[in-house]
Formats: C-alpha cells, structure tokens, sequence
C-alpha cells in the first residue's frame, strides 16, 4: 500500500460521526446541509415535496436518495424519505446532527376501526415495535412514544382549526404486502391498534435517542380490514387530490405552533432545542 492510499485510510477513518453524518446528507439529499430550515417536514410522498415547492415558488433538489426543498421564508423544509423502517431511521441519524428545532412526519395509515372515514387524521401517541429496525436503538421492552411537546402541538392546531381527529397506536411494520395474510391480520387484530404503517415507531425510537423533536399527523389512507377498503392506484390518486394540500398546510402550522411552546418552556421540549432558542 502506498504512502498516498494510507493516508486516505486514516483520513476516512478519522472522520467524526457528525461529520459523516452531514456528508452523508448533503449526497443523499443533492444539497448542502446549510439549505436547511430550522423547521422539518419529514413524508414518504414526493408528491407533497412537489406541492409545497409549487405553493412556496422554491426549487426542488434530489440526491441520490431523498427528494427535498427548502423554504426560508418560513424557516421550513420538507424532506420524502421514501418508504419503510430503514429508511425512516436513517433520516433521523443524519438529520439528527442539523440544528432543526420541530419536526413533524406527514404519512399515511391504514384505519383499524369500523367508525373511521378515509381522510380522517389519526394522532399516533405511540406505535407497536414490530419492524425490527428500532431494536437497534432500544431493547423491545422499551416503548416507541412520540414527542410530547410535538403532539400537544397537534392537538392543539387541529382543535384551533377545528378538524375532527383520532388518537391512538399505530402498528408499525415491514411487510407491506399484508391484507391476505390471514395469521397476521390476526395477530395484528389482537393488538388493538387504531392504524397501521410502516415507519412511526422506527422514527419515534430513533428520535428519541437521539433527542431529535419528532411527532407526526396521519391521514388515514385506506380501511385495510373491510374487503373493499384496501388502498388501490384510484384511490392513492384520490387521496392526493382531496387531502393532500390540508395535510401538508397543517404540517407547517404545527411546526409554527411547536416553536411557540417550545419558547414558553412546555414540558417534553429537549434541552438543545431550547438552547438553540436563545441564540
């Protein structure tokens, strides 16, 4: 091995977690960490980063992975990070090591009771650990919460806004091609659980370790256990032409809302978010 080579080694190998971090983001992103907003809007749907960028006159950047725009007017970015667990915690370990104060994941979740309506929002206090992914952070006894502060910022913006919501457990897992799994759909009956996706209690494991200010708003895409409730081409088309712009214009007001609480020292708030505050 030449002089030249081994010196290249010992420069990879002296890089600092952040430091990968942050260059990890900027290739996976197409952009400099620096475009970052104070304020994250994290969803698997590149057609929300489309409608947000059209709605604010900002460009849409993609790396090799994520598909981005950023808005400093309003101290926003909005983030696709595609879809499933890994996904969902390694957008938490990169994005973790910016200085976002709020961040907020705008998905989607099949609705687990007959009561519910496609278009519904479901509050997810908490998701069921069933992904695998999240062990990596936290042994399976340990729950997937979300941030306090941030789904106080929820309810409180939906109530103000007066838009009728659920609150409740979301399943979390890895297998999406589930709705003719009879055994699992028993198993997952048996949980109680109001919804299920693919990412939440990944991202709310995730962020948890690594103090990142992390909630989210559901909207109920489909009705997965009534026969004729799966989620087809037609209706995710349906979805985006009837729900999306709400869901992502309360997105922002909530990230908003969150800051206000975090300035008046509401409980659930990490100590580097208020630090930040002041500076």
């Amino acid at each position: 091995m030449t002089e030249e080579k081994m010196a290249e080694e010992k420069k990879i190998t002296s890089i600092s977690e952040a430091e990968f971090a942050r260059d990890t983001l900027e290739r996976y992103s197409g952009c400099s960490v620096s475009d970052f907003r104070s304020n994250l809007l994290l969803t698997n749907f590149p057609r929300y980063v489309d409608y947000f960028a059209k709605t604010r006159g900002v460009a849409i950047v993609e790396g090799a992975m994520f598909k981005v725009a950023h808005c400093p007017s309003e101290d926003v970015s909005i983030l696709d990070f595609k879809i499933g667990s890994p996904a969902a915690a390694l957008v938490i370990d990169l994005c973790s090591f910016l200085p976002i104060r709020s961040s907020i994941l705008l998905g989607m979740c099949g609705g687990l009771r007959r009561r519910y309506q496609v278009g519904d929002y479901l509050v997810p206090v908490a998701s069921i650990r069933d992904e695998g992914t999240s062990n990596f952070y936290f042994p399976p006894e340990v729950p997937a919460l979300a941030n306090f502060l941030m789904q106080k910022a929820v309810t409180e913006v939906l109530h103000l806004k007066n838009t009728p919501y659920h609150i409740g457990i979301t399943f979390t897992t890895n297998m999406r091609f589930w709705e003719f799994n009879e055994e699992f759909k028993s198993r997952l009956k048996a949980t109680k659980a109001q919804g299920i996706e693919m990412e939440c209690a990944t991202l709310f494991s995730a962020s948890y370790k690594r103090k990142f200010t992390l909630g989210a708003l559901l909207l109920i895409s489909d009705l997965p256990l009534n026969s004729d409730g799966i989620k087809t081409k037609k209706s995710s088309e349906q979805l985006y032409q009837n729900f999306m712009a709400d869901h992502v214009e309360k997105g922002i007001a909530i990230l908003k809302h969150s800051r206000i609480l975090q300035s008046q020292n509401v409980k659930g708030a990490y100590h580097r978010n208020l630090d930040l505050g002041k500076k």
